[in-house]
């Protein structure tokens, strides 16, 4: 008898559904996940619910178990967390994390999936994904002891790349956002707040992840001389300005992307994508990450909780999807 699972689908730009899916037999080596929560990567399932991601880059933004094509229909995401229900016996029972659209239940290979330590809840392991982008970020940029640093953008990128940097010694962080609340996310987190107009400059680093050209503008000017500007924002199909006059030549100053996509380069000859995913979920035991998690909704309201997200009606940072027990 063929098992059936209900899975969150794009059925074109601006219009989501729940559909029922089946699911494959499993086969040797392969688990059986039952979810438990998922979490909406706000900004990348924002512009993929509005049809944003360009042509040019559909292969690059594939998620793994994605299914259907952009600009839709879909099926996408990858912050998903469940209990094994059938695989190997070091596995059976365990709460794992995986890279998974969002989906009641699913059959993947056991290598897909890692498990997640027992001092993290399942609620806030589904925010891996996003401290994964931070680790890489960070092994990016590199910061030094008593480096001065902006994070522009109080979202769940720069939000979790704040959370981290508050970890480092003698470092100064500021975490900068246009919107005044974003100061209770700063003070939780354990760093400063400013406004764009009020942020401190002289920064050896500026982390950009507001998504914004004025945000970019404004992590620039930042910048001592030298300085550089590590940009996390992806704009999907929105071209942008960048003010590369003024201070930028003359103040030496760097650009410099950086995406989760591939293991950053200072790490990838010793660390591989496993390393990078199990260490995230390590860094989730401190609970300071709960801040990140603002919203939730049951599985079956995702369509029109994704459409309210996408269209600016539902602000905050991580939105949490609960899954029933059955």
């Amino acid at each position: 008898m063929k098992r059936v699972a209900r899975a969150f689908w794009l059925k074109s730009p601006g219009q989501g559904e729940i559909r029922d899916v089946l699911l494959a037999e499993p086969g040797e080596g392969d688990v059986v996940v039952r979810s438990l929560c998922s979490g909406v990567s706000r900004g990348t399932e924002s512009l993929v619910f509005r049809g944003g991601v360009p042509e040019s880059q559909y292969a690059a933004m594939r998620a793994p178990f994605q299914e259907g094509e952009f600009p839709g229909p879909v099926k996408y995401g990858y912050l998903s967390v469940g209990v094994v229900e059938e695989g190997p016996a070091r596995l059976l029972g365990r709460t794992v994390f995986c890279l998974h659209p969002h989906q009641s239940r699913y059959v993947v290979p056991a290598s897909a999936v890692t498990p997640v330590p027992d001092t993290v809840p399942a609620g806030r392991a589904v925010l891996a994904g996003t401290v994964e982008t931070a680790v890489n970020a960070l092994w990016d940029a590199a910061p030094l002891v008593g480096d001065r640093i902006a994070v522009v953008g109080a979202g769940m990128i720069g939000g979790s790349v704040a959370a981290l940097l508050a970890r480092y010694p003698g470092v100064r962080v500021q975490l900068v956002d246009a919107d005044p609340a974003r100061a209770a996310l700063a003070e939780a987190l354990g760093v400063d707040f400013a406004l764009p107009e009020e942020a401190l400059g002289d920064c050896d680093l500026a982390v950009h992840a507001s998504a914004t050209e004025a945000g970019l503008t404004r992590s620039l000017e930042l910048l001592a001389p030298e300085g550089t500007v590590l940009e996390l924002s992806w704009y999907g199909d929105r071209r942008i300005s960048v003010p590369l006059g003024e201070a930028f030549h003359s103040g030496r100053l760097v650009l410099r992307g950086s995406q989760v996509g591939r293991v950053a380069e200072a790490r990838r000859s010793r660390r591989s994508y496993a390393d990078r995913l199990a260490l995230s979920l390590d860094l989730l035991a401190d609970p300071v990450f709960d801040a990140l998690i603002t919203g939730e909704c049951a599985f079956e309201e995702l369509p029109s909780a994704m459409a309210r997200i996408a269209a600016g009606e539902l602000p905050g940072l991580c939105h949490r999807v609960v899954y029933d027990a059955s």
